[in-house]
């Protein structure tokens, strides 16, 4: 993972991309005029879209590091917070702090059917089940969503957060959705019957960022407030070992990589670390140069 663009171990573009060897044009991705609140990687790895700032989601072709469409996806009347591509890639899904969701064509860049409604207050994160049929969108109303993907129809509404829910997603076998909310804890659900499995994980000490979930299904992983990263076991809800400890600021995101090997966060503290995922020791150095929160 040493990467021979800027001899650091290892560049955060070539994480991003897959290490694709275009160190010039991605310097053209990773910079942008407003706040890049999430970004999202196609399935085929060819594109990356970004939620913006400025209301606006922008899709970049990862080769070349130019524009896809001729213009940025435009309908949400306030900040895009998360964003993620439909496993066929064709489909995006954005969540904002409109209160809404949408359904977008990844290659016209058209908004598609109408603006899924319901929330009442921002939407923070947004998921799809990996066979693409429902969208899954956490808000600051204290609510969980789900949506059928072809109808638009709210599939269910998950109640049981005391504050907050700021990230979701969805186990690979589709039958368990994970909640992390300000108010501490982390909620695994029943996707078919929206009913809380269990008691909430807890163990962190401040507000939860993001929640992810290995590629095998079986642990779960947090990102705090507390500048804390913790692994949780999925079926008995306990934590397994101790946090990992590096951050010196809030851990925003956490993201596994698709072997389960390393767990990629990024902080508060503007670095982004790679860890081993069963030692939870560091791996090589911090990731510097990013000037603002990961």
């Amino acid at each position: 993972m040493f990467c021979k663009f800027t001899a650091k171990f290892p560049c955060t573009p070539c994480i991003a991309a897959g290490h694709v060897e275009n160190w010039p044009q991605m310097e053209k991705i990773l910079h942008t005029n407003v706040v890049v609140n999430l970004v999202a990687l196609s399935p085929d790895r060819k594109h990356i879209a970004c939620g913006l700032d400025n209301r606006t989601i922008q899709v970049w072709d990862v080769d070349t590091g130019e524009e896809v469409l001729c213009a940025p996806l435009q309908a949400h009347t306030c900040y895009v917070m998360s964003v993620t591509f439909l496993p066929d890639g064709q489909h995006i899904i954005s969540g904002s702090w409109d209160k809404t969701v949408w359904v977008w064509d990844a290659k016209t860049g058209k908004a598609l059917g109408t603006t899924l409604q319901g929330h009442t207050d921002h939407v923070q994160s947004v998921a799809i089940s990996l066979d693409g049929r429902y969208i899954v969108s956490g808000s600051y109303d204290k609510t969980i969503r789900v949506w059928d993907m072809e109808t638009g129809e709210v599939f269910g509404l998950l109640q049981g957060h005391t504050d907050q829910v700021r990230s979701v997603t969805i186990s690979p076998d589709r039958e368990r959705i994970i909640s992390g909310s300000a108010d501490k804890t982390i909620q695994v659900w029943n996707m078919e019957t929206g009913k809380a499995l269990g008691i909430p994980l807890r163990g962190h000490t401040d507000c939860i960022w993001s929640v992810t979930i290995s590629p095998d299904g079986k642990y779960i992983i947090s990102g705090s407030n507390d500048k804390m990263i913790q692994v949780w076991d999925m079926e008995t809800g306990k934590a397994f070992g101790a946090p990992f400890q590096g951050h010196t600021g809030s851990v925003w995101s956490v993201a596994v990589l698709s072997d389960g090997s390393c767990i990629v966060s990024g902080s508060d503290d503007q670095m982004i670390q790679v860890w081993d995922a069963k030692t939870g020791m560091a791996v090589g150095s911090h990731l510097q140069g990013l000037t603002g929160q990961v």
